[in-house]
């Protein structure tokens, strides 16, 4: 299979093409229009060796090298490790409010292949997709290329429900691998985030989509009108707490205000402890809640325990440390699930702190 039959079985969810057809006339037209990228580290541009060279880059230059007349702007909300809930909890603040035209959303190898992954990956589409600015939405699936191994099973049944186009790696560049015609270590140094090679054939996969509908543009099609969520669909409001937007009580932890400058300026605007016994508790309504923290490479952090309603029985632990050597993770933990919205405490204490460690820093906490 050469890449070019590769890029027909890309497109495992066709979708509908009104939005993309009417932004490629507006286009077409000169008007000022704008690109964006959600997701994780490969769209965020990791491994790529220059910005330039990452999928989501060489995307945007396709709509300018098409569309000469027009002036876009680039918005890249790739942040890496990071999964659908956290992006349902940050959707309107790192690319919504610039009111994109076109949007690529990425979480399939962050998310696991669980119902509760489709669920948050549902919240996303929905904030995304279903915009007033009724943005033209693709869904990309990348893969881990030593097994094969992603969540787009469950994410494009969400993509069916709403019409939108997804374009998988697992059945393109995956299969080439698979069949002997490229040699992963050509396209990939770690069997998940591309080099610069792999960014251009993740793009080629999604820009032969775009130039197949762009030759198309004629031929009319109606949008089909915006479905019931097909979840229970608890993430589309999903909400981010931080010393922005609410006051906990701190006994011990401090804020931080420091100033967030750029999207990927992550550990600001929350809360830090270092002492055994210092605690902060949040007053929540909800049925899910997720402790947001700093696991750092340094390996010089407390432990935290996050109880809810009292529960200390059932205490989650908060690492602070991280057994990886590839940078501090933006660590997401779910420390509360129930069936039911309600009134709920959540405590988060350091219980565990040797002398002269640095504090243990939580970013947020994530609600439904």
């Amino acid at each position: 299979m050469n890449q070019k039959e590769a890029a027909k079985k890309a497109l495992v969810v066709d979708g509908n093409h009104a939005r993309f057809k009417k932004l490629m006339k507006r286009a077409a037209a000169g008007e000022d229009l704008h690109i964006g990228f959600l997701g994780g580290s490969i769209t965020q541009g990791s491994l790529a060796s220059q910005p330039q060279n990452c999928y989501a880059q060489r995307v945007f230059q396709w709509w300018e090298q098409t569309f000469p007349k027009s002036r876009f702007s680039f918005i890249n909300a790739g942040i890496g490790g990071t999964t659908s809930l956290f992006g349902a909890s940050r959707a309107w603040m790192d690319i919504m409010r610039y009111r994109p035209d076109f949007v690529v959303i990425d979480f399939t190898v962050n998310d696991d292949a669980t119902e509760f992954f489709q669920e948050t990956f549902e919240g996303v589409v929905r904030q995304v997709y279903g915009d007033p600015a009724a943005p033209a939405v693709m869904i990309l699936n990348n893969v881990f290329y030593d097994d094969g191994r992603n969540a787009q099973d469950l994410h494009n049944v969400i993509a069916r429900h709403y019409g939108i186009p997804s374009v998988s790696m697992r059945e393109s560049l995956y299969q080439m691998i698979c069949g002997g015609e490229v040699n992963a270590a050509d396209v990939t140094p770690d069997n998940l985030h591309p080099n610069d090679r792999g960014h251009a054939i993740v793009a080629d996969m999604l820009i032969t989509q775009l130039e197949t509908i762009y030759r198309d543009l004629d031929a009319p099609e109606e949008e089909p009108a915006y479905p019931c969520a097909l979840t229970a669909n608890r993430f589309e409001p999903a909400n981010r707490y931080q010393i922005t937007n609410c006051r906990p009580v701190c006994a011990g932890f401090l804020p931080d205000p420091r100033e967030k400058t750029a999207l990927l300026d992550l550990y600001k605007n929350g809360w830090s402890g270092a002492r055994v016994g210092d605690s902060i508790t949040f007053e929540l309504e909800c049925s899910h809640i997720s402790a947001q923290f700093l696991r750092a490479v340094d390996r010089n952090r407390p432990l935290a325990q996050a109880i809810v309603d009292g529960d200390e029985e059932h205490a989650v632990l908060l690492d602070g440390n991280f057994d990886e050597d590839w940078g501090d993770c933006l660590a997401l933990h779910t420390v509360f699930e129930s069936g039911q919205k309600k009134r709920h405490t959540l405590e988060i204490r350091i219980c565990e702190a040797a002398e002269g460690v640095k504090p243990f820093y939580l970013v947020s906490v994530i609600t439904d």
